[in-house]
């Protein structure tokens, strides 16, 4: 699950706002730990902070800034266990940033061994 937020938008929500929504965060993380759908996650820097990396013709290309202008910027990710997309679902609407920006759940690919 990764959360899409307007950074732009997020940067002028005031400091209380923004401590409020960091500690619906702790909570929710805390409880998809407890509830033991949790399996990793983390907050990512702004966009700002992006390199983008792209091999041509054998070259590695660097590029300051995110891949593609968008108006939603990945904000942060949880990898969950989830017995079906549905209890995913149900867990991506308990996010935060599902209220102001947007939560897109996608299964990780299984190998075959």
């Amino acid at each position: 699950m990764s959360a899409d937020e307007n950074e732009v938008e997020y940067a002028k929500i005031d400091a209380a706002t923004s401590q409020k929504i960091l500690a619906e965060y702790q909570s929710f993380t805390q409880d998809i730990i407890q509830n033991g759908n949790f399996k990793a996650g983390d907050r990512l820097q702004p966009t700002t902070t992006a390199t983008t990396v792209r091999v041509r013709d054998g070259k590695t290309l660097t590029t300051d800034g995110p891949f593609a202008e968008t108006r939603e910027q990945l904000g942060g990710y949880y990898l969950i266990e989830a017995k079906d997309l549905n209890a995913a679902i149900e867990i991506a609407a308990r996010i935060p940033s599902a209220r102001i920006g947007s939560i897109e759940v996608r299964p990780i690919w299984v190998y075959e061994k």
